[in-house]
């Protein structure tokens, strides 16, 4: 009978904790375990303090059957993590031959000398297995006790995956065998996470017990994640189709994927199957949707080019708007906006103009046009729309969302063909 398998990850570094480094590592080492159904219950970053490293191990030893330690293995005395597993399995300290027979050589391969700190990496607990270490000079460790596994290995994310990747991963495939674990995203844009929630009820409900929903919110986006667990894979798959075809019928509108894929690539799957091509012009966006847009390979098949007129006398002299428009209306109005994807199509002969122009904030509101007021627009041969919107986050959302929101009315103009 398959159960269960959890994992505790635990970061070693004062580094991480003042914000100098960022722990990427548990990031990529959740994504593995999770790809062989083993569930990781907690991340834990601690301290080079030997009170704290114990403490931590402790605490692991109860919740978890694995225990993932990265960093605190270098060669220098503020490095703890083995002198404080050595004391937590209460086991003596011997030199392997083996791994000091690597480090001369690696040494003389450099063309440098083996000194006492670096040598003192082949000195190891006697109770764990060495995990070698192609990459680097700090072995990692392996210790078992009563069916709980814990493994320490280097903070240098190249060195890590090395060991996982060569001997962990491979290892615990071989001792657990766990439930099926299967993940389905889904994901929605331009409707607020309460509001999907709400159309979303009763689907919710009724959902079969082997599956879990999650609603993962973002700007302007909300990713659907539906987890399927239990024996049978086939019949999990089957579970998850009929249940994202549910999906799509009740808010089909919203979703614009169901894979890795972001918005500016399935905006640009778009173009390239229906053979069209856009170009933007960027005033409250300062070229981040082109950046967006241009990002995925292969997009000079659809993106013609970009203008950023962000002061008012290019968007007259160069993209052709009328001053009067600009004087009439302001900058960040409707008019502007039509005029702006309009003019900046037939410019750079592209089927489809964008535009945006916007107060990004914080400062340049007015009572009228407060911060977040945004305008954009799409233009093609047959018609142009626009839409208003007002946001209220800071500066760089503000911008984030904007290039989004004129990414989904493309989605949605295209969709609709």
């Amino acid at each position: 009978m398959q159960k269960n398998i959890y994992a505790e990850l635990i970061s070693i570094g004062d580094e991480i904790l003042y914000g100098q480094t960022l722990d990427t590592n548990s990031h990529w080492i959740s994504g593995e375990l999770d790809k062989l159904g083993i569930r990781v219950k907690r991340k834990v970053t601690v301290a080079d303090t030997e009170s704290v490293i114990l403490e931590a191990i402790a605490e692991a030893e109860v919740n978890a059957d694995i225990i993932l330690i990265t960093g605190g293995l270098g060669p220098t005395k503020d490095d703890l993590t083995k002198p404080c597993l050595a004391k937590y399995f209460n086991s003596e300290m011997y030199v392997d031959q083996q791994v000091l027979a690597e480090l001369k050589e690696r040494f003389a391969r450099r063309g440098r000398e083996l000194n006492a700190l670096n040598s003192g990496q082949a000195e190891l607990p006697k109770k764990c297995k060495v995990v070698h270490n192609k990459y680097g000079t700090a072995p990692g460790m392996w210790f078992e006790k009563d069916e709980k596994i814990l493994v320490s290995m280097p903070g240098v994310p190249s060195e890590m995956k090395y060991m996982m990747e060569d001997t962990v991963l491979p290892e615990l495939k071989k001792r657990f065998s766990t439930p099926v674990l299967i993940h389905q995203m889904v994901k929605t844009v331009g409707i607020p996470e309460s509001i999907l929630a709400e159309k979303l009820e009763d689907w919710e409900n009724s959902l079969p017990g082997e599956i879990k929903l999650a609603y993962l919110p973002g700007l302007n986006q909300v990713k659907l994640r539906l987890t399927a667990s239990g024996e049978d894979k086939v019949h999990l798959q089957q579970l998850l189709e009929a249940e994202v075809n549910k999906l799509y019928k009740q808010v089909g509108k919203y979703i614009y994927g169901t894979d890795e894929g972001n918005l500016a690539q399935k905006v640009g799957a778009l173009l390239k199957k229906h053979g069209l091509t856009i170009a933007c012009a960027e005033s409250c966006t300062g070229g981040h949707l082109s950046q967006l847009l241009t990002a995925n390979s292969g997009s000079s098949e659809y993106y013609r080019g970009s203008i950023v007129p962000y002061h008012n006398e290019l968007k007259i002299n160069l993209l052709g708007v009328k001053s009067e428009t600009i004087e009439q209306n302001g900058a960040v109005s409707e008019a502007t906006v039509i005029e702006m994807a309009e003019k900046v199509r037939k410019l750079f002969g592209a089927d489809i103009g964008v535009a945006t122009s916007g107060i990004a904030g914080p400062t340049g509101g007015t009572e009228e046009k407060p911060v977040g007021t945004v305008w954009v627009a799409l233009a093609d041969e047959h018609e142009t729309q626009t839409k208003l919107f007002n946001f209220s986050f800071d500066r760089e959302s503000n911008i984030d969302i904007a290039a989004n929101s004129v990414l989904n009315l493309v989605r949605k103009k295209l969709s609709s063909k």
